[in-house]
């Protein structure tokens, strides 16, 4: 869901940005019709889409890292050491880049990310924590599942506006 919604912003305002998805099990599923339903109300199709395995390639290629909750980043950490500083969960991105302000024009996005990943430890992508993780909507309620999908839209919404500075 995190990859339409951010995909179709990114899309929408004509941003030279890739967005792609990964994951820690094995690839080749489709996406589940109740998600599919849930992104179709914003005029969004992936019924084509098929899950991908997260490998240490797509990681050293990613300029930017992004799990839904700390055991993703732990895996990505896991799988390349350096992209530690470009590795986040997208509710601790969005809560650490509000606090120290978005980037501003002409600043690297390396250089944003490693300013933003200066205040964190390691030992933070122990256990789970709702300040930091998104619940994992597989196989929930449709209202969690809507309510899984509004959460992800805004917080791309405000990821954007962090890391995309306006001249």
């Amino acid at each position: 869901m995190a990859q339409a919604f951010l995909g179709a912003i990114v899309r929408d305002r004509g941003l030279d940005i890739t967005v792609e998805s990964a994951g820690l099990l094995e690839g080749d599923r489709s996406v589940p019709p109740s998600v599919l339903e849930v992104i179709g109300r914003d005029g969004l199709d992936m019924s084509t889409h098929r899950s991908r395995l997260l490998d240490a390639e797509a990681v050293r290629r990613a300029d930017l890292l992004m799990g839904m909750a700390r055991e993703h980043v732990r895996e990505v950490v896991l799988l390349d050491p350096s992209a530690w500083p470009r590795s986040f969960t997208l509710k601790e991105l969005v809560r650490l880049g509000t606090q120290i302000g978005g980037r501003p024009p002409g600043q690297s996005l390396s250089y944003w990310l490693k300013t933003v990943s200066a205040c964190r430890r390691r030992d933070s992508l122990l256990g789970w924590s709702s300040v930091d993780d998104i619940e994992d909507p597989a196989g929930a309620t449709p209202e969690k599942l809507r309510f899984t999908g509004q959460e992800l839209r805004e917080l791309v919404g405000r990821l954007l506006a962090l890391i995309v500075p306006v001249p």
